[in-house]
C-alpha cells in the first residue's frame, strides 16, 4: 500500500516520572475540548484498560492503544494511530510511566519513542510539589536526554500557591526557552479512587464522574487551552499507510456468534480486539455474567479480565450462568479467557476468609494475594496443542494480577473422603498448558495458557496487534461449532 500523507493535529500528554499527573491532565482536556465541540480522539500508550475507560468516558469516542510491544512491525504503530484518528479534530495521547521508561534497555518502547515515531508533540506535565527552580534542570534533561522528542510545552501539577508558580515558570521559560502552559493547584476533587490494580473502571458506576468534571473545570481554568491547541496543530504532517476498509460478508453468509460477558465485573477489552472478530466475520453478543440466566445461542465465547473478586459472591449467586457454561465447555463450545475470564472459569475464587464458588470448568481455584503475582509485558511461544494457536506461534501480552491458580480445596476435601456439593471431580489434575513464556510469570514455571477442551484460558492478555492469528482463529473454531450447533441442541 502506497503510503498517504494526514493533517493530524495531535499531542502526547508526558511526565519524568510516573504519578505526575498525566491521567488527571488528559481527562480534563478531552473533557474540556469536547465541551467546546471538538471530536477528540484519545489514546493510552501501554497495556492498560483501565485509564482508557475514563478517557473514553471524557471523550465520548473508545481510546485506543498505542504500545510499540504490540505494534512492533515497521510502520505499524503510525498506521494504527492514524486509522483511529480518522474523523477525529484533535487526537491527545497520554503516556505512561516517564517519558523515556521502557520495556528494553534502548528506549524503544518508550512514550518519547512514540512521540517520535508520530511526530506528536509533547506536553510535559511536572509534579512541582516542593520543587523550586531545579524543576528546570528536570525539564532541560528531558529535552536533551534523547534527541529529536518534541518536547513543546510544560504544565506544573500541585503548585502551592501563586508566588510558587511565578518561580517555577520563570525558571523554566529562561532556562528551557518552552512555554509553561498552565499550573494545577493542590485539590483533591481532582483524585479518582484506586484499588490493588488502579484506578477504578468506568463501567462499575456512576459515582466517580464528579472526578471527571473536576478535572475539565481545573484545566479550563488553569490552563491556555488555546496554546495547547496551537501546539497540537503543529504538528507536522503524518506519512502513512492505512488498511483498505474492513470488507462485508458474502451476501447470505452466516456470522458465527461470539459471546462476550461485558459487565461490571468483566471490562478489560480492547476496542482493537472486538474490531478484529467482527473483521474476521463474527457477530458479537454482550452478555451479563451478573443478571442474564444462561449463555445464548452462541458459537464462541470471550471473557476478557476485570475484577470478579469484588464481585464474586454475585458472580456464585447466578448459578444458572455458571452451570450454562460450564455445561457449553463441556459440549466443546470455543471459549477463550483472560486474567479475570480464567479465574469465573475456575472452580473457585478464594479471598482470606472468604469463598465463591465459579464455573468449574477448570481443575483448580484461584487465591487472591496481597502483592502482584504477575505485573508487566509477556512475551510467549506456543508449544503445546491447543483450540487457537498452532505450535510455534509468538504472541506478544501483558499481565497484571493479584492472584494465583491454586489446586481446589473441594477437591482436595473429596479425595480424603469428604463429599462437598460443590467439589467437582474428586482429584486434584495438572494443569495442561499452551505457552512457554520467554518473559512474564503466568501461572508460575514459565507456563500459561490452561487447556480443556476448546477452552483456552491464561493469565496473559492479548491485544490484536501483537497477536495478529487471534481473532481469525477463534472466529474459525466458532464457525466451525457454529456447523455442529444445532444438531447439539436437538440433542438436549
Amino acid at each position: 500500500m502506497a503510503e498517504e500523507t494526514y493533517c493530524l493535529a495531535r499531542l502526547v500528554i508526558a511526565a519524568p516520572q510516573g504519578r505526575s499527573g498525566k491521567t488527571t491532565l488528559t481527562l480534563g482536556l478531552c473533557a474540556a475540548f469536547r465541551a467546546r465541540g471538538l471530536a477528540v480522539q484519545p489514546f493510552k500508550k501501554g497495556p492498560d484498560y483501565i485509564d482508557p475507560s475514563w478517557l473514553s468516558e471524557a471523550a465520548g469516542r473508545a481510546c485506543r492503544s498505542l504500545d510499540p510491544f504490540f505494534y512492533d512491525r515497521p510502520g505499524a504503530l503510525r498506521g494504527a494511530f492514524a486509522r483511529a484518528a480518522q474523523g477525529a479534530e484533535l487526537s491527545l495521547i497520554e503516556g505512561n510511566h516517564g517519558l523515556f521508561d521502557s520495556f528494553d534497555e534502548d528506549g524503544l518502547g518508550s512514550t518519547a519513542a512514540v512521540a517520535r515515531e508520530l511526530a506528536a508533540p509533547v506536553l510535559l506535565v511536572v509534579n512541582a510539589a516542593r520543587t523550586g527552580r531545579s524543576v528546570a534542570a528536570i525539564v532541560y534533561g528531558c529535552q536533551i536526554f534523547e534527541p529529536g522528542t518534541p518536547i513543546a510545552g510544560v504544565v506544573l501539577n500541585q503548585v502551592a500557591q501563586s508566588r510558587h508558580e511565578s518561580r517555577l515558570r520563570q525558571a523554566i521559560e529562561s532556562r528551557c526557552g518552552i512555554p509553561v502552559i498552565g499550573a494545577l493547584p493542590r485539590d483533591d476533587e481532582l483524585a479518582i479512587p484506586d484499588r490493588h490494580l488502579g484506578l477504578i473502571p468506568r463501567a462499575e458506576g456512576e459515582a466517580l464522574l464528579p472526578a471527571v468534571s473536576a478535572c475539565r473545570r481545573a484545566v479550563e481554568r488553569y490552563l491556555d487551552l488555546e496554546a495547547v491547541l496551537r501546539i497540537a496543530r503543529s504538528a507536522p504532517l503524518l506519512e502513512t499507510a492505512l488498511e483498505p476498509p474492513l470488507a462485508d460478508p458474502p451476501a447470505g453468509a452466516m456470522r458465527p456468534r461470539i459471546g462476550i460477558f461485558r459487565d461490571r465485573t468483566f471490562t478489560f477489552y480492547y476496542p482493537e480486539n472486538l474490531e478484529a472478530l467482527e473483521a474476521a466475520g463474527a457477530e458479537l453478543v454482550f452478555i451479563d455474567a451478573l443478571s442474564d440466566p444462561a449463555l445464548p445461542g452462541v458459537d464462541g465465547l470471550y471473557i476478557g479480565g476485570g475484577f470478579p473478586e469484588i464481585y464474586m459472591q454475585e458472580l456464585s449467586a447466578n448459578g444458572s450462568m455458571r452451570r450454562s457454561v460450564r455445561r457449553a465447555a463441556e459440549e466443546g463450545l470455543p471459549i477463550y479467557a483472560e486474567c479475570g475470564g480464567m479465574m469465573y472459569l475456575s472452580r473457585r475464587i478464594l479471598w482470606g476468609e472468604r469463598s465463591a464458588e465459579m464455573a468449574g470448568v477448570l481443575p483448580c481455584a484461584i487465591e487472591m494475594t496481597a502483592r502482584p503475582q504477575g505485573h508487566g509485558y509477556v512475551i510467549a511461544s506456543v508449544d503445546r496443542e491447543n483450540p487457537f494457536f498452532p505450535p510455534g506461534t509468538a504472541l506478544r501480552g501483558h499481565e497484571f494480577h493479584n492472584s494465583r491458580v491454586i489446586p481446589d480445596p473441594g477437591a482436595r476435601e473429596a479425595l480424603d473422603g469428604g463429599s462437598p456439593a460443590s467439589a467437582g471431580p474428586a482429584s486434584w489434575q495438572p494443569l495442561e498448558t499452551a505457552y512457554h513464556l520467554a518473559r512474564g510469570s503466568g501461572l508460575g514455571g514459565g507456563r500459561d495458557g490452561i487447556v480443556v477442551k476448546n477452552v483456552l484460558a491464561s493469565y496473559t492478555h492479548l491485544h490484536a496487534g501483537g497477536a495478529e492469528g487471534w481473532a481469525k482463529a477463534l472466529v474459525e473454531r466458532a464457525r466451525r461449532f457454529q456447523d455442529i450447533r444445532p444438531i447439539r441442541e436437538g440433542q438436549l
